[in-house]
């Protein structure tokens, strides 16, 4: 009996508490039988002590009873407190090894999103030749400008640019680059201009290689829009290093059903016209782009927008075209800007997913990070301090059907080449601002020879338009450049008349002919844009250009912000401005 009742007394102590932290279940079976307590060491001990005879069993039992008592139920709660946090434990790594799956899921579909986004992407080389243009020295904070070629192409290769711009007898022909429009962006990025050059102003085509390997000659005297077919828009982009002397770091190309694709993503971009337009046929002018629009305001997208920026003849002309395309492209980022599409989540991946299938780019920016990047470029550039214009030109002598750039025009490159400012809505030169003005970079590459070792040819070219050539300009800057140790430096008895003042080098003397080069412009006070590769030039060659008409020192022409030559179509960001309509094509409003 005393035997038994210690058991009992042993598992009345120690049961429930076990209860308490097992899975239901867990100790079932186990009750009756002893097996549950009397096997532990105390409830040995508590059985052999009352195990004597007689009334010593009586007291042994009692205490017994109240020791086993205690002992079982602080072992016991011991117990439930490790299976309490035994179970604790399994629960954090259950829900751990969940939050784990999630996370990686995540990563996972965030990464094959990425990857989906990133196959989108067509790109193609940088540049189709050597412009021998390089990239500005960075600023005291270390930062450049950033320069990017935007390109509309007019190609009818996928059947949706034929069912978009008509013209299938066109889908075998070399495209066109319809649109030129270089968008500058501030070394401190707080203010952004963009230039348009018409599509039929002939220029000089250099050399020009294509992604396929294919070489183009160099050509004189052609519509600019040929570049795209004379080595695709690697060729355009060095035709306008070779025209401008600006550095730029990539090229982005759309096409007709990719300008649909994105004015449909950002639902519509204002523009807005005088008076009604219907851009139509005429017994005199065939075609038209089909235009239809009353006058005031309008959110234009799909086919419209694309009808908006082919649209020629009901706006005058080119640059009527280039103006009304510059207030499309002020439109965009005004509706980008105000859908919040740098911080927004949504729209980024809306854009996202519309941009990598619209844009073809060069191939340093062929990913949805670099994209992205650069689209927040323009951020923080405000409608006010974002500056479209169109450089000036005439008719050109050789057909009046085709426009060629007028000097005042070098203003605009030389502004783009200094980071000056299209707006004069900027801080004055120097405010808010404690940095130092920083020395130019150094090149990367080999050291220049000795200047005793070069032999340098002067030209005078300060024959401009309007002013004869100075005589004696290649004699004068010859004895310069030999009193500075280039003993080599000699005068040349022709001339190379030129608006610019260059330091040419062959081309094929790379890195090298460069930095010959570039020590003949620092010797004389001129900017390293002033260096140039020339495929023609033999040996390094100084050609004192209309810029440089008097004096042995070079003093930089300055340009001031917002002083823009006239004839340039300046148009605001933040300008709420209309489009003029030809007369021919102004519609009432009616059927």
């Amino acid at each position: 009996m005393g035997h038994s009742s210690v058991r009992g007394e042993g598992t009345r102590g120690g049961v429930p508490h076990a209860r308490e932290a097992r899975e239901p279940g867990w100790d079932e079976g186990s009750g009756g039988t002893g097996t549950g307590i009397a096997d532990r060491p105390d409830d040995r001990d508590g059985t052999d002590t009352g195990t004597g005879t007689g009334t010593g069993s009586g007291a042994g039992d009692s205490g017994g009873r109240g020791r086993r008592r205690t002992a079982g139920g602080a072992a016991g709660r011991a117990r439930g407190r490790r299976r309490a946090q035994s179970r604790k434990r399994k629960v954090f790594r259950w829900m751990a090894s969940v939050l784990s799956l999630l996370i990686l899921g995540t990563a996972a579909a965030g990464y094959f999103y990425i990857e989906h986004l990133n196959g989108n992407i067509r790109s193609g080389n940088r540049a189709g030749g050597d412009s021998g243009v390089k990239k500005a020295a960075p600023n005291a904070l270390g930062n450049t400008p950033l320069n990017i070629l935007l390109i509309g192409s007019d190609s009818r290769s996928d059947p949706k640019n034929v069912a978009l711009g008509g013209g299938k007898d066109l889908r075998d022909q070399q495209p066109l680059a319809d649109v030129q429009k270089l968008l500058h962006v501030s070394a401190d990025r707080k203010h952004a201009a963009i230039v348009s050059i018409p599509r039929d102003t002939v220029v000089r085509i250099p050399e020009c290689v294509g992604d396929d390997g294919t070489a183009y000659a160099p050509v004189a005297d052609r519509p600019i829009n040929e570049t795209l077919g004379r080595g695709g828009p690697g060729c355009t982009l060095t035709t306008w290093e070779t025209i401008t002397g600006v550095y730029i770091d990539y090229w982005v190309m759309v096409d007709f059903a990719g300008v649909v694709a994105m004015a449909d993503e950002v639902g519509g971009v204002p523009v807005c016209v005088k008076t009604g337009v219907w851009d139509r046929p005429t017994r005199q002018v065939k075609g038209g782009s089909g235009l239809k629009l009353p006058a005031g305001t309008h959110e234009i997208k799909g086919e419209q927008a694309l009808q908006w920026l082919r649209t020629r003849h009901a706006f005058r002309n080119d640059q009527g075209r280039a103006k009304a395309q510059a207030m499309y492209m002020n439109g965009m980022i005004e509706k980008l800007q105000g859908q919040n599409a740098w911080t927004d989540t949504g729209r980024l991946m809306g854009l996202a997913e519309t941009a990598t299938k619209a844009l073809q780019v060069s191939e340093e920016i062929d990913s949805v990070q670099g994209l992205f990047d650069l689209a927040m470029q323009l951020r923080d550039v405000k409608l006010d301090r974002l500056t479209t214009v169109t450089v000036p030109t005439v008719e050109w002598s050789g057909n009046r059907n085709k426009l060629v750039m007028v000097e005042r025009a070098d203003t605009i490159w030389s502004m783009l080449r200094d980071d000056v400012a299209f707006d004069k809505n900027g801080d004055p030169v120097g405010a808010g601002s404690t940095a130092a003005p920083s020395a130019p970079a150094k090149p990367k590459g080999p050291d220049a020879e000795a200047p005793g070792a070069l032999a340098v040819t002067v030209v005078n070219g300060t024959d401009g338009k309007q002013e004869a050539a100075v005589p004696g300009r290649a004699t004068a800057l010859a004895e310069v450049l030999r009193g500075k140790g280039f003993t080599q430096a000699s005068p040349s008895r022709g001339a190379e008349p030129r608006k610019d003042t260059v330091v040419k080098y062959p081309k094929a003397d790379g890195d090298q002919g460069r930095a010959n080069a570039a020590s003949v412009a620092k010797a004389l006070g001129l900017p390293g844009s002033a260096v140039r590769a020339d495929a023609g030039a033999e040996g390094v060659t100084l050609v004192v250009g209309a810029d440089w008409r008097e004096g042995t020192a070079y003093e930089k022409p300055k340009a001031e912000a917002g002083d823009l030559p006239d004839g340039s179509d300046v148009l605001r960001g933040d300008q709420k401005d209309c489009m003029d309509v030809y007369e021919v094509y102004r519609w009432d409003g009616g059927s």
